[in-house]
């Protein structure tokens, strides 16, 4: 067992959820909302919603998509709406860009679809996020190991998911630890490709445990 000089910190994350004045009625309105409303919103609509629907395995895993298909009633809109991985996102900016493209192109292309009301408001939230220290740490593959599996969801979201805003790098936490202290590049890669809308968070961590296993069994 090789202990290294930076340990990992396990954080857990609480978020309150705040109500904004703005709301669409019409995807044209959406599109507006998505120009005006803060990161925070941005935020709260997709990495947040992925992190809240960890026991489902079905559906669209950011409220836009959701809102378009169900109060829109545009199936296609919704599922280019859907396919956004947030994975690939280092910044809400450039989240934000690519889902106000999409809707701004859907309505320039079907401005009857753009006006017409949805059945039911869709209503911008901002999360506010609340940050602490657990106070575990992990020098060792084995004492990382130990921790992992009796992490929260909430822990697990923030050092797995949420990451990737935080480093500005398509990674997490767990992946870059692996490689920049432990040098095992190998078990980075193949922690970073876990999928995270296949997997539940509970699901997600089992595949992360038995990747680490393997790697300790190589030892």
């Amino acid at each position: 067992m090789t202990a290294v000089t930076s340990r990992f910190e396990f954080y857990t994350v609480a978020y309150l959820t705040r109500i904004c004045n703005q709301k669409a009625s019409t995807l044209a309105q959406l599109v507006t909302g998505l120009d005006e409303c803060s990161d925070a919103s941005i935020f709260h609509h997709t990495f947040q919603t992925l992190g809240s629907h960890h026991f489902l395995t079905e559906g669209f895993s950011n409220d836009f998509a959701q809102w378009v298909l169900a109060a829109a009633n545009r199936t296609e809109l919704a599922e280019q709406l859907a396919a956004l991985d947030v994975r690939d996102y280092v910044s809400l900016a450039e989240l934000r860009s690519d889902l106000r493209r999409l809707v701004a192109d859907y309505c320039a292309a079907h401005p009857l679809y753009a006006e017409q009301q949805a059945l039911e408001d869709f209503n911008f939230c901002e999360s506010v996020d609340v940050t602490m220290s657990l106070g575990m740490q992990a020098a060792t593959l084995e004492e990382f190991r130990a921790v992992l599996e009796k992490l929260s969801h909430s822990s697990f979201y923030f050092h797995f998911i949420t990451s990737r805003l935080r480093l500005h790098l398509q990674t997490n936490d767990f992946s870059h630890w692996f490689s920049e202290m432990l040098g095992r590049e190998r078990l980075a890669s193949n922690v970073n490709r876990i999928d995270i809308y296949t997997n539940t968070l509970d699901g997600a961590r089992t595949k992360l445990l038995r990747l680490v296993d393997r790697e300790l069994s190589r030892q």
